[in-house]
């Protein structure tokens, strides 16, 4: 039987396609030699924490505890803006705390443990919660999420440039990606097993599974072995903020960028409308819900390696690639609901579509993603992180709530329209971003 650390350099060198895996860019020596292994920890923490997101989705398990415990229908509506917005936020404030840690890795274990706790707390609402104070207790846990949520996200990009070489990165993210489609379709077909209305103790056993699942992620994080870094240039917050508006000024490749992403929100505003639109066309039924999830599942699953390797390479085109995917995607649904015949009533051809969304916002996320990490140094990465996914929480909430009256006011199929102009916009952003791999 081969050593371990040999075993784990060859599944390494088979899952990126590096035959030399002491080559290395951008990274210290140091961290060069347990790349490997590293690369093998940072892929399980990822499908613990893929697991743990997707059991407790709030677009879709945590509506089902929030009826289950008969909490009021307004709560309900709070659940995606809080979990989104809550993640990204307040990220720029954490910036510079992060950057006064040598080793960024333990910022990241401790989000993966407060999701860790606030998932059993979830546990025990779906047991024991009931009406106004349950959601309430519900809503708080959720806060408690997002942040942890935030505090892991930052610290991961962060320990993920120091660890794991330029041109490695994306195929990383890659495979996450398709672990991520993977946990999906088996929610996916969990979820089919249930009733429309599942059991409390169903709701519990699926945030148990995610509350271990987040902790596989700490303790996965916390086995990275990663180099100290410099720990110069940590600022309080509003320094922070300061620093990140300077570099929004002087850095024109950032500045486009995150017009580009901003643009991007298109691809992950539409999944849930053109779900919409399938349970408009076709009614309400469980087995439609569980197709896409199971469509979404494979999609993810199959379509992110290929981004991923492609990331690496040029993650601006990967970035215009998918915004123009997207757009094609989000014009066919809405042209979909005005053809004639059986065709818009089965859900198969709203799974197709959803599908290829999928394909095209697992695009989107590993194009910037790999583009924002490659751009930036290993001094001011945490901050360039932060400061996008700031701004990105602040767009998700004004653009969300656009997006509701949007919808409201002139249907389903004219919004998708309009975010299919909004991809194509963001493509022809991604087009005149420089290249970061090179």
């Amino acid at each position: 039987m081969p050593p371990p650390q040999t075993s784990q350099t060859a599944l390494y060198e088979r899952l990126t396609g590096d035959d030399d895996s002491r080559m290395c860019k951008d990274i210290p020596d140091s961290a060069c030699q347990v790349q490997p292994q590293n690369f093998l920890r940072h892929l399980m923490a990822s499908l613990g924490n893929k697991l743990a997101d997707e059991l407790s989705s709030a677009r879709l398990v945590l509506p089902w505890l929030m009826g289950a415990i008969g909490a009021p229908l307004w709560m309900v509506g709070l659940l995606v803006p809080i979990r989104e917005a809550g993640a990204l936020l307040p990220q720029v404030f954490v910036a510079g705390f992060i950057r006064q840690k040598a080793q960024r890795k333990w910022t990241w274990v401790a989000g993966g443990v407060i999701q860790m706790f606030a998932a059993l707390l979830l546990v025990i609402l779906a047991l024991l919660g009931q009406g106004g104070l349950g959601g309430s207790l519900v809503l708080m846990a959720l806060v408690a999420l997002s942040l942890a949520r935030g505090l892991s996200s930052i610290a991961t990009k962060d320990v993920l440039g120091k660890t794991i070489a330029k041109q490695q990165r994306g195929t990383l993210m890659g495979w996450s990606g398709s672990v991520a489609g993977g946990v999906t379709l088996a929610a996916g077909i969990m979820l089919m097993l249930f009733n429309d209305r599942p059991s409390d103790l169903a709701l519990a056993v699926l945030m148990g599974i995610a509350a271990l699942g987040w902790g596989l992620n700490a303790l996965c994080a916390a086995l990275i072995e990663e180099t100290p870094g410099a720990v110069e240039g940590g600022e309080n917050a509003w320094d922070s903020v300061r620093q990140g508006l300077h570099l929004l000024r002087e850095d024109p490749a950032f500045m486009r960028f995150n017009l580009a992403r901003a643009l991007l929100l298109s691809s992950a505003l539409a999944l849930p409308y053109i779900a919409l639109l399938a349970q408009q066309r076709t009614g309400s039924n469980l087995g439609d819900l569980g197709l896409l999830i199971i469509v979404s599942g494979l999609a993810g699953m199959l379509s992110s390696p290929v981004w991923g390797k492609r990331a690496d390479a040029s993650s601006r085109r990967v970035m215009r690639d998918a915004g123009l995917a997207a757009a094609v995607c989000c014009a066919l649904a809405a042209l979909a609901g005005g053809l004639p015949g059986a065709w818009t009533t089965s859900p198969w051809p709203y799974a197709l579509l959803y599908g290829l969304l999928v394909i095209a916002h697992a695009g989107v996320r590993l194009g910037r993603k790999t583009y924002v990490v490659d751009l930036a140094d290993t001094d001011q990465r945490a901050l360039y992180v932060a400061l996008s996914n700031t701004l990105t929480g602040v767009l998700m909430l004004l653009v969300g709530g656009l997006v509701g009256v949007l919808a409201q006011w002139f249907g389903t199929a004219t919004l998708l329209g309009l975010l299919a102009a909004c991809a194509l916009a963001a493509a022809m952003t991604a087009q005149g971003l420089p290249e970061v791999e090179e």
